[in-house]
């Protein structure tokens, strides 16, 4: 079920008004992200007002989600001592069924196999797993048993959206829909539902006449999603144990239900359209569809051209949910931002829950969160952080910026001359404007590093953006960064200063000369325009004082709690290499286990540092030079990486591998180890595009895979990350609308033609008008199926379709392959499978 962004406080009302002292306590299941955490804080600040208790569980990945569902959700159903509850899920389990994750979908014949178990899904990660969203409604197995009120309470969800009249409570997968589901996803719910109707109806396949590939039809292909199962090394079940390594061998083409084995999520998962065990199977049964019409008036069809139809609908409907599937992996709104919704619409918005929002939507450019999958950003006219989604995302902004405004109004009484110089001409804030000042105001950010805790120079040295046009990696991007500063004005003994200590004047003028200088040397967007009347303050960041204490950007906080997560609080040194620290006693360990379950404790560990530090100024400021030491390592393995060619050219991507260095340690985490390959792919980008003019017209560069070596555990984290285009996405898809009102007033006008000569030939008998029919429809068949390739192929266009990849290159090798990442591009491979691996997935298609 989906419930609709216009409804998006119906749940959570309804859980206020019947929540009571002896309520279960609301689960909360949450990635280990910056935009989760920044969620979890939103969702968390409103259940302490309502006074409804909860509990936080940090998820690392796909077998910790599984040992959650055994440990603490399984225990809340009614079948096994619990009283039912609600579980939130915030940025974990969108891609794969959650009932068969969590363990919702066994029960006795009659039971409701939730339990009471309500799931609230909300997840900025697509596509969809279809089954969540159009089905898991429990109730109607209950409804089918009574049979009293059956057509009352099914009205409350209609083919899986929630209705106003939806009373929560009885459990089932609830999605929360962020506007994408009832506007994008027509098409798919259309097909979804077909099948499901189609369950019923006998005998769909028993037409022996029919000279059909038996691959097609519909139940060979539920059997093939069935068994679509990741390999993983920790399946004591799926080979033999090695006895040098103890590492589970798999063999070819078998497959696992371990809790090391995740349905892939960017796939179709198994039984996505067709019964479910203890949900869908349980619904009423559907009635059959509707009869075709026809060839000739007063003669009833036969059997085998009803069959022959319903076959037909049924390939039909089945291509529409794997074109969906295959469009490859991309990112929709922040779920911060869709809790900050929540919040406005029980009208309990506040700065701190702003900021916590713009936090969660900063955060997404970091990791190269976009429309297109995680790739390099495209968006490069918007000027200061290009940030997430091109328009989509912009206006998100401009939405949060609005809220400043309203939340952050002008004090009449401060007078300040230096806060009044600010606002017009846009010098970037470093303090308060009093010592009780936790403001947020609006700020003509730089896409700059840190700018306010490092000199100028340090911060334009590690700014991505900046790094990757003027090949800062090189002697001579070195020299045209000094050049840039001396036609500036600014000298080196001024610029390597601490920026708080800058002279006045340069700072104020700073802003102006970037203007002025920057675009010579291609940096158009390396500050936001001018405010105007017309523009306002589009492209402007974000910035939050606390008193005296301290004055960060948004940014600055996303920088910050992406290396406490990464790095951790104490940092990593190279004598740690194959270490952790462990704060609960003060002793170091080895991470020894091969199923990364300790690395995995770790990861919550850090949550948790970086929970608090959210709310922690000094525990922010604090972490500060944890995160300086993470993008100094970046970019010095990054310019090792350019410097020493060790960037391989192959035939669909580029591919670089980090095993050697100081630094190797740090790149163990899929989140820094992103970070460092969106470092190294706007590199490459910028290299192709100045050399062969790449980029020019197509608007995206060359997909990077970069692998990290974890030598503790003897294997390579694997990241795949896309060459940008996420604005012309959104141009594609404008282009895309108009596209298809054109080709359905056309086809309508065909229609009404092929309408006219078939009544003509109903006057004739035989067998030639029932074969002329056939033809006809085959026809339509051909040209509706040319309309999907097209409509999808606009869809997807410069997705990440790593994940695909990935899965087609398991399937076809015996490399051993962990996949427990929420992210479908990042991978773990053994360490002697990775040649083989690389060789195997240089011949897929890895960009849509």
């Amino acid at each position: 079920m989906y419930l609709p962004r216009s409804l998006v406080s119906h749940l959570y009302q309804h859980l206020v008004r019947d929540h009571h002292s002896f309520s279960p306590p609301v689960l909360i299941l949450t990635a280990l992200e910056p935009d989760a955490l920044c969620a979890c804080r939103i969702l968390t600040a409103l259940l302490k007002r309502d006074f409804i208790a909860h509990k936080i569980q940090p998820i690392a990945g796909y077998a910790d989600l599984q040992r959650a569902g055994e440990n603490m959700v399984q225990p809340m159903r009614i079948q096994q001592g619990g009283s039912g509850g609600v579980v939130v899920c915030l940025g974990v389990g969108g891609l794969v069924d959650m009932s068969s994750t969590l363990g919702l979908d066994i029960a006795m014949p009659g039971e409701d196999p939730s339990g009471g178990v309500e799931v609230w899904l909300i997840d900025a990660r697509r596509p969809w797993n279809l089954g969540n969203v159009f089905a898991g409604d429990p109730v109607e197995m209950v409804l089918k048993e009574t049979g009293g009120d059956v057509r009352s309470r099914l009205a409350d969800v209609n083919k899986g959206q929630i209705q106003p009249t939806y009373k929560p409570g009885q459990g089932g997968i609830i999605v929360y829909d962020d506007g994408d589901i009832e506007d994008d996803l027509a098409a798919e719910l259309e097909a979804y539902c077909g099948l499901k109707d189609m369950e019923d109806v006998e005998g769909l396949g028993d037409d022996s006449d029919d000279s059909g590939d038996e691959s097609d039809r519909p139940e060979t292909i539920d059997r093939e999603r069935t068994s679509k199962k990741r390999k993983s090394w920790s399946d004591q079940e799926d080979g033999d144990i090695d006895s040098e390594d103890g590492i589970s061998r798999p063999r070819q083409r078998r497959r696992s239900n371990s809790s090391g084995s995740i349905p892939s999520p960017s796939r179709p998962l198994a039984n996505d359209s067709r019964k479910r065990r203890g949900s869908s199977d349980n619904s009423p049964p559907p009635s059959p569809p509707s009869q075709p019409p026809s060839p000739r008036e007063g003669t009833q069809p036969s059997i085998h051209v009803l069959r022959r139809k319903l076959r037909r609908l049924s390939r039909k409907h089945d291509a529409v949910l794997r074109k969906y599937y295959a469009l490859g992996t991309s990112y929709s709104e922040p779920i911060s931002s869709l809790l900050y919704s929540l919040a406005e619409d029980l009208g309990r918005e506040d700065n701190d829950l702003l900021w916590h929002a713009i936090v969660g939507v900063s955060s997404l450019e970091l990791y190269g969160r976009s429309m297109t999958g995680v790739g390099i950003s495209t968006a490069l006219d918007s000027g200061g952080s290009a940030g997430w989604g091109g328009e989509r995302g912009e206006r998100i902004r401009q939405v949060l910026r609005d809220e400043v405004r309203r939340l952050n109004p002008p004090d009449p009484n401060d007078t300040s001359r230096e806060n009044a110089r600010g606002e017009t001409s846009g010098v970037i804030p470093t303090t308060a404007r009093s010592p009780t000042d936790n403001s947020i105001r609006l700020s003509p950010e730089p896409r700059f590093l840190l700018i306010r805790h490092w000199s100028l120079y340090d911060s334009m040295l590690h700014s991505p953006y900046l790094s990757s046009r003027l090949h800062i990696w090189s002697d001579v991007g070195r020299k045209r960064l000094h050049k840039l500063l001396a036609k500036m004005g600014v000298s080196l003994t001024q610029c390597k200063q601490s920026y708080t200590h800058m002279d006045m004047d340069l700072k104020r003028g700073l802003r102006q000369r970037l203007l002025t200088y920057a675009p010579m040397y291609g940096l158009d967007g390396l500050v936001p325009p001018a405010a105007s009347a017309g523009r306002g303050r589009e492209g402007w960041g974000f910035v939050r004082s606390w008193g005296w204490k301290a004055c960060l950007s948004a940014v600055d906080v996303c920088v910050i709690v992406g290396a406490l997560l990464e790095v951790g609080k104490s940092g990593v040194t190279p004598s740690e290499t194959n270490k952790i620290w462990d704060r609960g006693n003060g002793e170091q360990r080895e991470l020894v286990d091969n199923d990364g379950k300790m690395e995995g404790e770790e990861w919550v560990r850090r949550f948790w540092d970086a929970y608090d530090a959210l709310d922690n100024i000094e525990a922010l400021k604090h972490a500060l030079p944890t995160a300086q030491h993470l993008h100094r390592a970046i970019l010095r393995t990054g310019t090792s990486i350019i410097e020493k060619r060790q960037i391989r050219h192959l035939r669909a991507f580029r591919m670089a591998v980090v095993k050697e260095g100081p630094d190797v340690a740090l790149f163990t985490h899929p989140g820094a180890l992103t970070k460092l390959a969106l470092w190294v792919g706007e590199a490459i980008a910028e290299q192709e595009r100045e050399q062969r003019g790449k980029i020019g017209k197509s608007g995206r560069g060359t997909p990077l895979v970069m692998a990290g070596l974890n030598e503790a555990r003897g294997v390579y984290v694997v990241v795949g990350t896309g060459g940008g285009g996420g604005v012309i996405d959104f141009q594609a898809r404008a282009k895309r609308k108009v596209r298809l009102e054109e080709k359905a007033q056309a086809k309508e006008a065909k229609q009404a033609e092929k309408e006219r000569k078939r009544k003509e030939r109903e006057e004739r008998e035989g067998e030639d008008g029932e074969g002329e029919d056939e033809s006809e429809e085959e026809e339509e068949e051909e040209e509706e199926s040319d309309d999907d390739d097209d409509d999808a192929e606009e869809r997807g266009f410069a997705r990440n379709k790593f994940g695909l990849a990935f899965q087609d290159v398991v399937d076809e090798t015996n490399a051993r392959v962990r996949v427990d990442s929420f992210e479908t591009c990042v991978v773990e491979v053994k360490k002697e499978d990775l040649s083989g691996f690389l060789e195997a997935l240089s011949t897929k298609a890895v960009l849509g």
